[in-house]
């Protein structure tokens, strides 16, 4: 059975839709359907719908799905950018924008930043101002609510069983808190071992809030709008990686300390290798 879903969009208090929710849910089908009514409808066809207002759009703009263009050096990243930096250069006020997992190729914090400085561009009516559906795991970006006023959250309707989750196709008011990416990886068919260290090592990150960061980045461009004096903002944003390899316990780094045949060892060798475990505590800390 398929779900109906309505769509707002206009270009006063809902120019952007943040859209958030777990794999599978459906993101990509309901912004494929509205873009694909959008366009039925500027050519004058009949759209599947109860009822629609639809005005003018000059150009659809899409960026969707990961793939590289290896044969002239370019990663899944460099496409992906490539794309945002066309529809951003490109598009109008009069565009319709479909935007799937913006900055998803990098590291998280870069990631995140690329994305919230997009949504950011795209909401100024002076920069570009076009209507968007922006679908993202970065869940730190429904912030943007209440921070720009042209933006709102949406989020796939998920029922929760235990470990197990149904996907209810529907589109609701507010924004997604999880991705359910451990559940999906198991409907996947991943081995029960690897899922139950993923619930594992995802117990330890949790205690890093990236949501803070995410905030931080809110108030730093506040206090560079406002006009102090005082250099602030970004720049002070803590940008350190969480890194997975924080959750490994250092039993290797004592196992190799006790190999070590200290008999045998030169002075600078002795050094050398103090200094190699010293550095290899530090990367992990």
């Amino acid at each position: 059975m398929f779900i109906a879903n309505d769509t707002y969009l206009d270009n006063q208090k809902n120019r952007i839709a943040v859209i958030t929710g777990p794999n599978m849910a459906g993101k990509s089908t309901y912004m494929r359907q509205t873009a694909l009514i959008v366009l039925m409808a500027q050519i004058g066809c009949f759209v599947p719908a109860e009822s629609a207002n639809i005005g003018i759009v000059d150009r659809i703009f899409t960026r969707v799905g990961a793939s590289d263009d290896l044969a002239s050096g370019q990663s899944t990243f460099m496409v992906e950018m490539t794309e945002v930096a066309n529809i951003l250069r490109n598009a109008t006020k009069d565009s319709l924008l479909i935007l799937d997992e913006i900055g998803r190729g990098t590291s998280t914090f870069d990631g995140l930043s690329i994305a919230w400085a997009v949504v950011e561009h795209i909401s100024n009516p002076k920069l570009l101002g076009a209507k968007t559906l922006f679908a993202t795991h970065y869940h730190e970006l429904t912030e943007l609510e209440g921070k720009l006023d042209n933006v709102n959250n949406y989020c796939i309707a998920v029922k929760e069983k235990g470990d197990e989750i149904v996907f209810l196709r529907k589109i609701v008011k507010g924004g997604a808190d999880k991705s359910y990416g451990i559940q999906v990886a198991k409907l996947a068919g991943v081995p029960e071992s690897v899922i139950e260290r993923a619930k594992e090592i995802a117990g330890e990150l949790s205690r890093h809030d990236i949501a803070d960061f995410a905030k931080q980045i809110g108030t730093a461009k506040e206090k560079m709008s406002s006009g102090k004096k005082k250099k602030e903002g970004l720049d002070e944003v803590d940008l350190a990686q969480i890194s997975l390899f924080d959750t490994v316990k250092d039993d290797d780094i004592l196992t190799e300390l006790k190999e070590i045949d200290v008999g045998n060892l030169t002075p600078i060798e002795a050094l050398n290798k103090l200094y190699e475990l010293q550095n290899k505590l530090k990367n992990r800390w």
